[in-house]
Parts: C-alpha cells; sequence; structure tokens
C-alpha cells in the first residue's frame, strides 16, 4: 500500500518512563480541575445538552400566540405565519423511514446517524428511531463549549424508558465527545479542564446505561508524539479509576498538523499504555482512514487495510465505524465527510464495510452532510438524506457488486457528486503545487533554510526515544 513520507517514517517508540512521569502530572493536575462555570440562566429553558448547532432550532421568533393577545384589544385579520422553529421541529420529528429489522439482513450491521439531542438527549432516540436508524450517536453537552449543566433529575429514567420503548439497547449508543476536548495538551490548566469535561462525559453515559464513548485523540502541540500518547493513557487511566464500565473510544483521524491518531500505530500505541484494556477501544472513520493513506476502495485494498489494522492494534478493539465518504482525494490529508457513494471512496468501499462479517453488531454511524440550499439560497438540515443512506446502506448487504444493479447505482451516485470531487481536487492540486514551490530552495538563503528545516526534522525523529522533555 502506498503510504506518503509521514506515514512511512519510523513511529516514536513510548518508553514506560515517559509514561509514568506523565501519569504523575495528570494525577497531580486533578487538584486543580477547573470549576465549570454556569450557564446563565434564561426565560426560555435550556436544557443541559443543547448544542452550538442546535439551538437555532430551539429559539422562537417573536411571534405571538393568539392566546397571548391582550383581551381588550380586538383581534386583527389572521395573517400568514411565518415558519416557525416550533413548526421545524415538528416536522423534523415525523418519521421519515422504517427501522429494518435486524433479521431480515443478511448480516446484523447495525446501521445509523449521529443525530440531534437538542432539548434533552432523550430526543435523539426519537430522532434516531425516526429515520429508521438501528444506531446512533449524539453529544451529550455541548460540544463547542466549556459551559454546561447537568442532567435534569429525570432524564435518566426518561431515557432509559424510550430506549425499551423504540426496542434499543445500550451498545448502539456511540456519544460523541466534545471537538474543544485535548487529553494530549501539555499545559498543566488546559488538561485539566480537558480531563474534567471527559470525566463529566463518562459520568453521563453511566447514569444513562450508555457502554461507549468515542472520542478524538487530540493534538501534539508540536511536542514529541510518545509524550502525548503517554498523556492521553494516563487520562484514559485516571478516568477509568474514577468510573465503573464505560468503554473509552479512540477515533482515527486524518493526518492533518499534528493531530494524533492517523496513523494505525499511534492508536496502538495509546492502548499499549492503558492499564484496563477491556475499557479502551477503537472507533473507524472511512473518511478519516481514506484522507491518512488506508485504502478502502477495492476487495483487496480493504483487506490489506484491516489486516494492517489487525496486526497494529488488533480487530478485537474495533468497537465501531463512522461511515463517511470523502470530497477530497486518497492519502491528501483533508477531513471533508461526502454523501456515500459521492466522493472518492465511492460505493464499493462500503460495500466492502457492510459485507465484512466480522463487524456485525456493532455501531455504524454517519456523519454524513445534511444541509440543503432552499430557493431563497438559505441552507438547512434535510434528514431524509440520513434515512435514505442508511437505506442505501443496508440495500448492499448480500447485493452482488458485478451486478447491473449495483453498477447502475454506482454511476448515479458518482454523477451527483462529480462537480464537488472536481472543486477539492483542484484545490488540492494548487496547495501541493504551492508547496512544492516553497520546498524548493532559492539561493542561498534557500538553502540554509532547507537544512535547517532537515536538522528540525532529525531533531524530532530522536525524541522517539520518549524521555520527557523540560
Amino acid at each position: 500500500m502506498v503510504r506518503q513520507s509521514a506515514r512511512t517514517a519510523a513511529q516514536p517508540k513510548t518508553t514506560a518512563e515517559a509514561a509514568v512521569k506523565v501519569e504523575k502530572k495528570v494525577v497531580a493536575t486533578k487538584a486543580d480541575k477547573v470549576e465549570v462555570k454556569k450557564r446563565a440562566v434564561t426565560k426560555r429553558k435550556v436544557d443541559y445538552n443543547e448544542d452550538e448547532d442546535d439551538k437555532e432550532e430551539n429559539i422562537e421568533p417573536n411571534v405571538k400566540d393568539e392566546d397571548e393577545e391582550s383581551p381588550s384589544k380586538s383581534k386583527p385579520a389572521p395573517k400568514k405565519r411565518k415558519t416557525t422553529a416550533s413548526a421545524k421541529k415538528a416536522d423534523d420529528s415525523m418519521p421519515l423511514a422504517a427501522r429494518t429489522p435486524l433479521n431480515t439482513l443478511k448480516l446484523a450491521m447495525k446501521i445509523g446517524a449521529h443525530v440531534s439531542a437538542a432539548g434533552g438527549v432523550q430526543n435523539s432516540i426519537t430522532n434516531a428511531s425516526n429515520i429508521g436508524a438501528n444506531a446512533f450517536a449524539l453529544f451529550l453537552k455541548p460540544h463547542r463549549t466549556w459551559n454546561y449543566q447537568p442532567f435534569s433529575p429525570d432524564s435518566p429514567s426518561i431515557f432509559s424508558s424510550l430506549l425499551k420503548a423504540n426496542s434499543y439497547t445500550p451498545e448502539i449508543i456511540l456519544p460523541h465527545a466534545s471537538y474543544l476536548i485535548n487529553l494530549a495538551q501539555p499545559d498543566k490548566t488546559k488538561s485539566a479542564q480537558a480531563y474534567t469535561s471527559f470525566l463529566d462525559d463518562l459520568q453521563r453515559c453511566e447514569s444513562l446505561g450508555i457502554t461507549l464513548y468515542n472520542f478524538h485523540p487530540g493534538s501534539t502541540g508540536g511536542l514529541p508524539i510518545s509524550e502525548a500518547c503517554a498523556r492521553i493513557a494516563a487520562h484514559l487511566n485516571a478516568a477509568h479509576k474514577a468510573t465503573k464500565s464505560v468503554i473509552t473510544v479512540l477515533e482515527n483521524m486524518c493526518g492533518s498538523g499534528n493531530i494524533i491518531g492517523s496513523n494505525f500505530s499511534d492508536l496502538a500505541t495509546i492502548i499499549s499504555l492503558v492499564d484496563d484494556k477491556s475499557r479502551v477501544g477503537v472507533c473507524l472513520d472511512t473518511c478519516h482512514a481514506f484522507a491518512a493513506g488506508y485504502d478502502l476502495r477495492h476487495p483487496e485494498a480493504y483487506a490489506k487495510t484491516m489486516t494492517e489494522f489487525d496486526e497494529i492494534v488488533g480487530l478485537k478493539y474495533l468497537k465501531a465505524f463512522h461511515l463517511n465518504d470523502s470530497k477530497a482525494p486518497f492519502s491528501s490529508h483533508r477531513d471533508l465527510h461526502e454523501n456515500i457513494g459521492q466522493g472518492f471512496l465511492g460505493l464499493r468501499a462500503f460495500h466492502n464495510v457492510v459485507n465484512d462479517e466480522r463487524l456485525q453488531n456493532i455501531p455504524m454511524v454517519l456523519e454524513t452532510p445534511i444541509e440543503v440550499k432552499g430557493p431563497d439560497g438559505k441552507k438547512t438540515e434535510d434528514k431524509k438524506i440520513w434515512a435514505g443512506e442508511i437505506k442505501l446502506l443496508e440495500s448492499l448487504i448480500g447485493m452482488d457488486p458485478e451486478s447491473k444493479e449495483f453498477k447502475d447505482l454506482e454511476v448515479e451516485l458518482q454523477k451527483k457528486g462529480a462537480a464537488e470531487r472536481k472543486r477539492v481536487q483542484e484545490q488540492v492540486d494548487k496547495k501541493a503545487e504551492k508547496d512544492t514551490k516553497k520546498a524548493a530552495p532559492k539561493g542561498k538563503r534557500g538553502t540554509a533554510a532547507a537544512k535547517k528545516k532537515k536538522k528540525v526534522e532529525e531533531e524530532e525523529a530522536c525524541d522517539s526515544c520518549g524521555e520527557q522533555s523540560d
């Protein structure tokens, strides 16, 4: 399999000394936990898990109901009311597709999407059921702010009741951590803040009976990756001791900048430093893997990637999938999700995934774009897209990839995404050309800069010993 130089470079080896030193630091920071600021109380009751993307759905426009009018005034002639957020919410609550019974599928692939939990975590259950999902993800609290409120006292019981009423079981739920959490953070105060939020999420999972919790490994901040992996593992060890059962699930990443997890070896390094290995796992994101240089497009390439994962990490640690096509080409290190079959991954990649019998009964979650432009140019979310993609993926189970049905579907979806693929490919090509020009030495000054860059790279390679820097 072809890999970029960054992926073929020798991976840093984390030593036990680094892990011990970092774990001592994490334990020390627990005493310095950052006090969580209380969210300002508004006239409108706002639930604890309302996220930034969902706030607009709950904000009512300045339209009065008839019973709010003063009785002393005569009522004006009825006017055509604008579509309010509550009306939109009512539309969203309508079932869009029925769930497919797993026993009717040739393989028990539990496919769903990352749904909204605006108004209360229990609403995620209804939202998942409405799109015909057999698995789902959600945010347990606002994911783009450090300010959050605890669950309301009755949330766990309501959540549990709705799960049973909808015939869902806790193991098909894959909550996603806040994007702000970076367990590799070296700064003491920021590290404590990240750990506090992380631990709070695990405690929320346990109160709801949820068994999995997905998070991004984080960023090295430019420091040696061996130290970053040791910091993550130390946080996980502390969090596992403070909780009872939730499995912390690392997500693979696309390989941009200092982000950890684009190589399977990063994930393996972190897992190797976790004390209770029954409490750690991996979620494979198809878009991230493809962007990082792991091919899934053809049966042979898919088999090679999964074999590599098994040899480096271990299939026993594979707990979930994120199903996303990619707007960006192979090994581009760009995290751009596309709808199923419309990106550079293509429909065959997803046929490979949903027909892999080893992946039965784990949550497979769509994070594909569902925003569409209306006649007025404004973007709105269309949940029918997810409902359709769930049925599409389920239809691929057992389908002959050489059949006319599959080939026609493949061509149709590729046509839909052709313009977007072309646009992003042009961006990637332009950036590659720009980077090539930057890398080319210009005169004595350029040569000196190139030598300095090489020296820095060599010094970073020497840091693979894993010793803690001052």
